[in-house]
């Protein structure tokens, strides 16, 4: 498939490529390094509600669901229980801000390959767990494995895909996190019928699967250009580059690199200049987009789904198989950002994704305010809760194809090479810090706050949503490495981007964007 494309933004270069066998594959497999988050996000909510994981590492929580009295908002309200979820995001956190000189230095595959292996390791942990300190360190080594995978993965997507179609293959890092999610809900739904603590232990253990498919995917994967190059590798660079894009008329594209790579030579401490006023854009932006996606309250969804289910009145096995539902609702609405992304751009998605998401929450909000009230004791009859799961499914599918997937595509497509992996970092550490945040205090706040915290999330959607309309360029079709001309030609942004990081004078860029 001959082609190439044309950008709406002043000033960027069209470069020719053809959609290659090679580029498909490498991405495709690249992608990989997704389903290792997804398979623990899964999994982790399925097992916290089997009886027999319960009895044995938080018998306290058990006797609480046993009370007949007990307020149905705080069933499973342990800080301990909460600790076996978040504990892997705040490991997660910490191996990004490493990950980030792993990356640069050794390259996107060597990164991915070690998130594997310390997933796997961890997995043996927690399948053998014989007590809370042996799951916990489980729990950590599987954080560093997420953490490292994370940060590579969506640079090398990034790195790898042609421009215009960046979107679509950065967006399969989060349809192979969702296709982990169903796996591992389809593995608990099965394996909690299991007599005994087989069942958890199958659960937690097949974690290896995903990890070692990873760690074999980055032994056969080429590095990407942009990595070779900063590496100082320019003939193999090159090559690769032609391989890709299936031509040999790559000069331009390559000299792009080139350039970037040069400048990237200048930044001896990319921590430190990443807060200079010339990358002010992408730091905003590495900073709020995973905030605001994970205050969307997704994890609300994604870890407890089988624990908010059985809440909301719904029985064990139930609350697993509703925990099914919406798992395939999202994989299969996260296909619907694949072939939009680069067609309607990010800003469209963002915003009607936004604005389905503030709906559905209000609507949920309200619905089991009406039927618990503050006290939490009432009931929800079969026709409600199969209502509240549709709205569910519907809050679900508008996260799929907007902040799902463009909250790991836009920060990893943003920032020029010299920055890119102290972004991409911050990006991980941003989102593991508030993941481990949702994942701690979600329960205590549901506990508390009632059927109130849907609300509170609302609020963060509706901000969220405003922020995007108001800050965010649109990005489709920009070469990676001429982002700057994007943020130049933002009606705020551009203050802070000097006019010689463009090659542009600002009048010109202002009469070319008229």
């Amino acid at each position: 498939m001959a082609g190439g494309f044309v950008s709406q933004t002043p000033g960027v270069r069209n470069y020719n490529y053809k959609l290659t066998p090679k580029v498909f594959v490498t991405c495709f497999i690249g992608a990989f390094g997704g389903l290792i988050f997804g398979y623990d996000l899964g999994i982790s909510g399925g097992v916290t509600q089997m009886k027999p994981f319960l009895k044995k590492f938080f018998p306290d929580v058990r006797k609480k669901m046993q009370s007949a009295h007990q307020d149905e908002y705080c069933r499973f309200d342990s800080q301990l229980l909460t600790l076996f979820t978040s504990s892997l995001y705040l490991a997660a956190l910490v191996s990004s801000l490493f990950a980030s000189t792993i990356t640069r230095l050794f390259g996107r595959k060597w990164s991915m390959f070690l998130g594997g292996f310390t997933f796997f390791v961890g997995s043996a942990f927690n399948g053998f767990a014989q007590n809370i300190a042996m799951l916990l360190v489980g729990r950590i080594l599987l954080g560093f494995g997420v953490g490292f995978a994370n940060q590579s993965v969506p640079v090398y997507l990034s790195e790898m895909a042609p421009p215009n179609l960046r979107g679509a293959f950065n967006n399969g890092f989060q349809v192979a996190i969702i296709f982990g999610i169903v796996v591992a809900t389809i593995i608990n739904y099965f394996t909690a019928q299991l007599e005994g603590n087989i069942g958890w232990r199958i659960s937690l253990g097949l974690a290896c699967v995903p990890a070692m498919m990873i760690m074999i995917g980055a032994l056969i994967l080429p590095d990407t250009p942009n990595s070779l190059i900063e590496r100082g590798f320019t003939e193999e660079a090159k090559k690769m580059l032609q391989s890709i894009r299936g031509t040999n008329e790559v000069d331009e594209e390559f000299q792009d690199l080139v350039d970037a790579s040069e400048e990237s030579k200048q930044v001896k401490h990319p921590w430190k200049n990443i807060m200079l006023p010339r990358y002010r854009p992408q730091l905003i932006m590495t900073c709020f987009i995973p905030f605001f996606q994970q205050l969307t309250g997704i994890n609300v969804i994604t870890f407890y789904a089988p624990v908010l289910f059985q809440t909301l009145g719904f029985g064990s096995k139930a609350s697993l198989l509703s925990a099914m539902v919406t798992g395939i609702i999202e994989l299969l609405c996260t296909f619907v950002s694949v072939f939009t992304v680069d067609r309607f751009g990010r800003r469209v998605l963002f915003l009607q994704g936004g604005i389905q998401m503030l709906i559905s929450q209000i609507a949920i909000g309200v619905m089991i305010g009406v039927k618990y009230g503050t006290v939490g004791t009432g009931s929800i009859g079969k026709s409600d809760a199969n209502l509240i799961v549709a709205l569910i499914c519907i809050y679900v599918a508008g996260f799929a194809w907007s902040w799902g997937p463009l909250g790991w595509l836009v920060p990893s497509e943003i920032s020029p090479l010299e920055i890119r992996s102290a972004a991409q970092a911050i990006n991980v550490a941003v989102n593991m810090f508030f993941t481990f945040l949702v994942a701690q205090l979600f329960l205590t706040m549901l506990c508390h706050m009632k059927f109130g915290l849907f609300f509170f999330f609302a609020v963060f959607v509706f901000i969220m949503t405003i922020f995007i309309y108001l800050m965010l360029p649109e990005t489709k079709n920009v070469p990676i490495e001429e982002m700057n001309r994007v943020w130049k030609a933002h009606w705020f942004w551009g203050r802070f981007i000097p006019d010689e990081v463009v090659g542009v004078s600002a009048a010109e860029m202002q009469q070319k964007s008229v």
